[in-house]
């Protein structure tokens, strides 16, 4: 062989691998975390409105689910279904998780009946501590306190959403979602899903 082509063969694994895209390290519990969540691709799970707030009373007693839908190394989409009282379904909101260089960010995806972006969507926040293996804290990010700001939702500039999941697999595995509010408002709205027993996956959520 000649020595340009003997030299190209020999550089090509080398570019092609400077090209592929390496998820971002976690600290060791959020990796933990990462993967439990992963574990859970492709299942679907009924929940319910655990927490008691007056706000949330239209949703107490909903059938609720959530469907791991969508998992690369280095996203997950989750959309999360809650039913109405005439029967049919809102399947306007998804969960995505993203790993970043700095750890885990968690955004919400909503969106209209019609697969249109609503006015409030693509907030959320970052990780600011390791957390542990089976519960990350996501505090509201800046970006997020822009967009309620503008929007006239104040209320929600002091946010932090928490996630816990447990592994597929492990014995009575809960997946739960949470916000909450430190006072004075002292908000608290918080889901429960039987991680232990899928179901069959709903359709998929507005727009996707």
């Amino acid at each position: 062989m000649p020595a340009l082509p003997r030299l190209l063969a020999a550089l090509l694994p080398a570019a092609l691998a400077g090209c592929a895209t390496t998820a971002p390290a976690l600290a060791p519990p959020q990796e933990v975390f990462w993967q439990a969540l992963s574990s859970h691709c492709g299942h679907a799970y009924e929940g319910a409105l655990v927490s008691t707030q007056a706000a949330d009373a239209d949703m107490a007693g909903r059938p609720m689910a959530m469907h791991v839908r969508t998992c690369s190394d280095t996203r997950i989409e989750v959309p999360f279904h809650v039913a109405q009282a005439d029967g049919a379904w809102d399947r306007s909101r998804t969960w995505i998780f993203t790993r970043t260089p700095a750890g885990l960010r968690l955004k919400h995806d909503h969106r209209h009946a019609d697969g249109s972006a609503d006015v409030l969507t693509m907030y959320g926040g970052d990780t600011a501590a390791p957390g542990t293996s089976r519960a990350q804290d996501f505090p509201v990010d800046g970006e997020s306190v822009a967009l309620f700001l503008r929007e006239e939702r104040a209320v929600s500039v002091t946010n932090v959403w928490r996630v816990e999941v447990d592994a597929a697999g492990t014995p009575g595995a809960r997946f739960a979602y949470q916000l909450s509010r430190p006072a004075p408002d002292g908000r608290l709205f918080r889901v429960e899903f039987d991680a232990a027993r899928p179901v069959l996956p709903p359709p998929a959520p507005w727009g996707w």
